[in-house]
């Protein structure tokens, strides 16, 4: 059985058992209901289809199911945008060994030269990387490389967002709002395995967290959809302190699977001091570096 056709009975259930009754007007009660939220033959009634018709959906054993209708279940089951986008990928039957579109599969996923030339000349105090499938970080500055993980010394498979977030043992002290942080991350992880329900590297990448993190266990069992493209987080550098950033993700037009996601502090705040203070460190490491290399000295 394919990954969409298991997980789409897994989201149905977990959105029906989150949803209370008492929101749709339909009776409640311990004592009158043997489940948590909707029945299905309810969600069935409010989406206006057979009951059988939705059990058939729910256990992945329907095809072809038409918009109209994942749009009424949709309206059921009251989805977000991003759950009702993330339905419709694992909705889609696809035929086994059928290609999603996608290129270049994991830590091999290629970024353009013209990217890392526009990373690279960004301000010295914008850290700024570019995010592929499955959260695989792809290319950085030079402040960007530093300003949370040391990136240019990780392992290239171990360049993924979500294995550093749940599997890293500094992760927790770098960011001290880490269950938040990891809730966003079980969310557009889950959103990007809908895009791509088959891709080798992010089944390998859910696959490693489920073996090795109870708590990527528990947040993935939530069926949480939540694509996060902009906020702000804070992070405890161990170097310059705490951090008070505001990133940005941009979908890249000719590369629609890699987002450019940049980290920016107001001007003049103590952030944006602490983040200049630490590109002065970052390029003076580069330079010893350099200095040694043309030195031929260790």
């Amino acid at each position: 059985m394919l990954y969409a056709e298991i997980e789409i009975g897994s989201f149905l259930k977990a959105r029906r058992a989150a949803l209370d009754p008492a929101e749709l007007g339909l009776p409640g009660g311990v004592n009158r209901r043997r489940v948590r939220g909707l029945r299905r033959e309810e969600v069935a009634q409010v989406a206006g289809i057979s009951v059988d018709y939705y059990t058939r959906i729910e256990q992945g054993r329907a095809h072809a199911i038409s918009d109209a209708v994942l749009d009424a279940i949709a309206r059921a089951l009251r989805l977000t945008g991003g759950e009702v986008t993330y339905l419709r990928n694992i909705a889609v039957p696809r035929r086994p060994g059928a290609s999603d579109g996608a290129g270049t599969v994991g830590p091999g996923q290629t970024v353009r030269p013209e990217i890392q030339q526009l990373l690279d000349a960004m301000d010295t105090t914008v850290p700024a990387m570019v995010v592929g499938r499955g959260l695989d970080i792809l290319a950085w500055n030079a402040l960007g490389g530093r300003f949370a993980f040391d990136l240019a010394a990780l392992a290239p498979d171990r360049r993924n967002t979500a294995l550093l977030v749940f599997l890293d043992p500094v992760a927790r002290a770098l960011h001290p709002d880490w269950e938040a942080k990891a809730l966003e991350v079980v969310g557009n992880l889950r959103a990007d395995s809908g895009r791509h329900p088959d891709d080798p590297r992010i089944c390998a990448v859910v696959g490693e967290l489920l073996d090795h993190s109870a708590d990527f266990r528990r947040l993935w069992e939530t069926q949480t959809v939540y694509e996060c493209l902009r906020g702000t987080k804070r992070i405890l550098h161990p170097h310059v302190g705490e951090l008070l950033i505001t990133f940005e993700s941009f979908r890249l037009s000719t590369d629609p699977d890699q987002a450019l996601v940049t980290y920016t502090a107001p001007r003049g705040s103590q952030t944006e001091q602490r983040l200049r203070a630490l590109g002065e460190r970052v390029a003076g490491e580069r330079r010893t570096v350099a200095t040694a290399g043309a030195d031929g000295t260790p």
